[in-house]
């Protein structure tokens, strides 16, 4: 991207401010015979390889130095002409392995074939909450996505396809928890949130019982080093719940059904494709968790709503943890996150 004209023939001449303290601190030390410790500059991420995939989207190999590996993120570049908007999609505790992805079970291929908005779909991250972990796990290792979505992964995307700088970031099931601690971590990198089926409580009992659901029962990792014990201040200090009020101006939609079983939990529904027992686990278990982040996100409602910080909720009559309604709220949220990403 081009820095503009003035900058760049002040940084080719030498003279921007921090180079000149430098220059001068040197030779101050340089005088009096002092070492000078090596300036700590951040290395950014950067693009190691891109492929272009059957569907169209490019998938991107992003070398992260907080993650210390190449990270896999596919992109669906924007369709329209000039710099673009870009929204970011996280996947849910599968990390979006298995064909568990947004590009693998929704339409975002053709529902954002005709908007100038850069779609982006990180892969990996399972049983990860995508946040910075204490330290690293014997079982997921070293997980530092907080750090890597937030400060690495959106300039390198704006440089490479064209982006304005303006973010919007949905997320589903364990994801849906880790937009808000994504907008906790850095509140100016993200104009709008979106929330489907997710619990936006981590410190209380039901909010920590489905966190370790998730880390422990699903990733087998140890929330211990994600967190530390249930009385760390870290379990606090990621918890949406308990700062509601930080997402005042930001544009928020968080959806989520009620348990019971919806219109897609059929049979002949989408995914089901006649397998009774892709059907009996979708009610079964899909209902439990669905049922369980349902009462998180009335919790959220009325935070929200007692301390008045403006957000759309739809809670939905019939719906469990499944993927066509994680589709349909996609689309009903689009418009809202279409707006905050045009202002």
């Amino acid at each position: 991207m081009d820095d503009g004209s003035a900058n760049g023939d002040r940084a080719r001449r030498g003279h921007t401010p921090v180079r000149t303290a430098v220059l001068v601190i040197a030779l101050i030390a340089a005088t009096l015979g002092l070492a000078v410790p090596a300036a700590a500059t951040p290395v950014p991420a950067r693009i190691v390889g891109e492929t272009v995939q059957r569907g169209g989207e490019i998938e991107v190999a992003v070398r992260s130095v907080a993650m210390r590996r190449v990270v896999p993120v596919k992109v669906w570049p924007a369709r329209g002409h000039g710099p673009a908007p870009t929204l970011y999609l996280l996947n849910g505790a599968a990390g979006g392995e298995g064909g568990s992805s947004w590009f693998d079970r929704t339409d975002i291929r053709t529902f954002f074939a005709d908007k100038n908005v850069t779609v982006v779909v990180p892969m990996g991250g399972a049983a990860s909450y995508f946040t910075d972990w204490q330290r690293s796990d014997p079982v997921l290792g070293r997980q530092k996505w907080a750090t890597f979505l937030t400060e690495e992964l959106p300039a390198t995307i704006d440089e490479r396809f064209d982006g304005t700088g303006r973010n919007a970031i949905a997320g589903i099931s364990m994801a849906g928890t880790s937009v808000f601690q994504l907008a906790l971590h850095a509140p100016s990198v993200y104009r709008a949130i979106g929330s489907f089926s997710g619990c936006a409580q981590t410190s209380d009992p039901l909010g920590q019982a489905v966190v370790r659901m998730v880390v422990e029962g699903r990733g087998g990792a140890n929330t211990l080093n994600m967190w530390g014990p249930p009385d760390d201040p870290a379990w606090r200090a990621n918890d949406p719940y308990l700062h509601a009020e930080a997402f005042r101006g930001t544009s928020i939609y968080v959806s989520n059904g009620s348990g019971m079983p919806g219109r897609y939990d059929t049979l002949d529904g989408p995914g089901i494709e006649g397998n009774g027992s892709k059907l009996f686990d979708q009610i079964a278990v899909g209902a439990v968790i669905e049922t369980a982040t349902a009462q998180c996100t009335r919790n959220l409602q009325r935070r929200m709503h007692d301390i008045g910080v403006p957000a759309t909720f739809h809670l939905y009559e019939g719906g469990t943890h499944a993927w066509p309604y994680w589709q349909d709220e996609l689309h009903r949220a689009w418009p809202q996150f279409e707006a905050a990403l045009r202002g």
